[in-house]
C-alpha cells in the first residue's frame, strides 16, 4: 500500500473510533477484491471505502467509488461474511472521503447491496 493511502486509512480509523465505531479489520482481501475498513456501529456491520485526494483535479474522493468499485466491495463483503460465518442484523456500505486539507467527510449508506444475497 502507498504511504499516502495508509495515512488516509489511519485518519479514517481514528475518526471512526472517535465517533463510536469499533474497527474489526483493515485491508481485508479476498479473490473478489479488498475492503479498506470493516467496522461495527451498533447493530450494523459496516464496510468502508476510504478515498483521499491531494487535489480535485481527478474529481472528488466520492466520485472514485463508481458502480464497478461498489460491486467489487459488495462481493468482497459477501466473502467476508461467509468466511467468518456471520449473520449480521444490518449491513451498511459507507465511504470516507479525505480532502487535501485533511477534511474528513463520511457518507453513511453511500450505496446499497440490492440484488445481492448475504
Amino acid at each position: 500500500m502507498l504511504k499516502e493511502g495508509r495515512k488516509y486509512e489511519d485518519m479514517a480509523c481514528e475518526y471512526l473510533k472517535k465517533n463510536g465505531f469499533s474497527v474489526i479489520e483493515r485491508n481485508y482481501r479476498s479473490v473478489t477484491g479488498e475492503i479498506d475498513i470493516i467496522a461495527r456501529e451498533g447493530k450494523s456491520l459496516v464496510f468502508l471505502e476510504v478515498k483521499g485526494r491531494r487535489n480535485e483535479k481527478f474529481g472528488s474522493p466520492f466520485e472514485a467509488v463508481n458502480k464497478p468499485k461498489q460491486r467489487k466491495i459488495i462481493k468482497t463483503a459477501i466473502c467476508f461474511i461467509k468466511q467468518n460465518k456471520l449473520r449480521p442484523e444490518e449491513i451498511r456500505f459507507d465511504v470516507v472521503g479525505i480532502s487535501s486539507e485533511d477534511k474528513i467527510e463520511h457518507i453513511k449508506n453511500a450505496f446499497q447491496s440490492k440484488g445481492y444475497f448475504f
